[in-house]
């Protein structure tokens, strides 16, 4: 089985899981480093506890091995997400409106490989920005294809 197929089976799988311990599934990544690893990230509003990762833990365990979905030798690890998570889904762009971020391209966009700007909007296919911050000044507002985007990622100021 493929990667994404893996991901796409453990989400529809785990999400239950997640949903039933009052939390939010945001990623699934199973990627082969020297070992392979499947990698749950959870979270809520007031932040993730090393208890709440142990307990979807223990249920994830529990119905990976009754499924057999996996049959090649895997390190399972769940953990919140971190502050710099990617931005995925609709809910991660929406509250993400008005605030900064950082875009990397898969190649130079604008003769820029990152860019820093205020999301202002989003769909499938583009996500749109005010303002480039970091970088080139642009137009007062920028749509950027996201076919170009490797990926987006909340600005950290320090």
């Amino acid at each position: 089985m493929k990667r994404d197929e893996v991901e796409k089976l453990v989400t529809k799988l785990v999400e239950p899981i997640v949903t039933s311990c009052k939390l939010q599934l945001v990623d699934v990544e199973y990627v082969r480093e020297k070992e392979w690893y499947l990698r749950i990230f959870i979270d809520k509003p007031e932040g993730i506890e090393i208890d709440d990762c142990q307990l979807v833990s223990e249920k994830v365990a529990e119905v990976l091995d009754k499924n057999e979905l996996l049959k090649e030798k895997y390190n399972l690890e769940v953990s919140s997400p971190g502050i710099d998570r990617p931005l995925k889904t609709d809910a991660d762009f929406m509250a993400h409106y008005g605030l900064k971020i950082d875009i990397n391209f898969f190649a130079p966009w604008e003769g820029l490989k990152e860019v820093t700007g205020i999301m202002e909007e989003h769909t499938p296919e583009t996500i749109t920005i005010r303002k480039i911050i970091k970088g080139k000044e642009f137009k007062k507002q920028d749509v950027l294809d996201r076919k170009l985007i490797a990926n987006i990622r909340p600005h950290l100021d320090f």
